[in-house]
């Protein structure tokens, strides 16, 4: 099976052409053993990736966790799958429109320097209903900012967006410990609340136009980064008032830069193919 291997601030990712995929049934397997860091390759996912017109940059998108799940969307993904389609020349157009479970997704090229590329994607319009989250404690929310979850005898404010995937944001005047914030994102994860499982983000505010963001993700524990992930948090921060719409998000290998512009969210960033690879499956 050949592959790439490509990351976005840490955040990494296997980029695998559905036509090398011969058992799609069993896809959940092969990310699980692929993804595996020390028998495997080693990726926080697996994306699948068919490209449908090279002309227009029509490219079918799918993403399967590490732990063999698939979600729905990620920033970070779509990127690194930009990334890996420009740097082996599968498009002729400068922009790809990604064509995802939970929606058309363009992502635009800015930059290229070598391996290296800068790229901005509409990650689509935030969505905070509990239906839509979704997230169920037996009432319908029409928003959720500062809900009182109890984790521990401990009650913790969250506050919950969608970008396609679940997000729950905390905040934060400073950062737990990583055994506590690890800890504590694994019991939110699995939460009751939320039927689907969920994204946390721990979140600093350093300023009206800059926050500082850990990520715990569904399905994969502590990233280095999360694309969708910052723009939840942005939004989170955005809904709270306690920043302006457009957010520098620092995460622990780099910044991505996130705005909320009208009904949609806007993320850039930079992704970077590492090497290209044949897995033997």
């Amino acid at each position: 099976m050949k592959f790439s291997k490509v990351h976005s601030l840490g955040n990494d990712f296997l980029i695998v052409d559905q036509t090398e995929i011969k058992d799609l049934l069993h896809i959940d397997d092969l990310a699980n053993k692929a993804c595996e860091r020390h028998t495997g390759v080693g990726a926080d996912g697996l994306l699948l990736i068919s490209v449908k017109d090279k002309a227009k940059g029509l490219v079918n998108f799918r993403i399967f966790n590490a732990d063999g799940t698939e979600a729905e969307i990620s920033g970070n993904g779509l990127r690194c799958a930009a990334a890996s389609l420009f740097h082996h020349k599968k498009l002729d157009s400068p922009i790809v429109h990604f064509l995802t479970t939970t929606g058309d997704r363009e992502c635009e090229l800015l930059q290229r320097d070598e391996n290296k590329y800068l790229l901005r994607i509409e990650m689509g319009s935030p969505r905070l209903s509990s239906k839509d989250i979704p997230f169920d404690d037996g009432s319908d929310h029409e928003k959720i900012i500062d809900y009182p979850l109890s984790i521990n005898q401990k009650i913790y404010p969250i506050t919950c967006v969608s970008l396609g995937n679940p997000h729950c944001a905390i905040f934060n005047e400073r950062f737990p410990s990583r055994i506590e914030w690890h800890q504590i994102g694994r019991e939110i994860e699995s939460h009751p609340f939320f039927p689907k499982r969920t994204n946390i983000e721990f979140i600093r505010i350093l300023n009206r136009n800059e926050i500082e963001v850990l990520f715990w993700e569904r399905g994969v524990g502590e990233t280095l980064s999360s694309g969708s992930g910052s723009c939840a948090a942005a939004a989170a921060s955005i809904l709270k008032k306690m920043t302006e719409k457009k957010v520098l998000v620092r995460t622990s290998m780099g910044k991505l830069t996130v705005e909320w512009e009208d009904d949609y969210i806007y993320q850039a960033g930079p992704s970077e193919v590492v090497f290209d690879g044949d897995l033997v499956v």
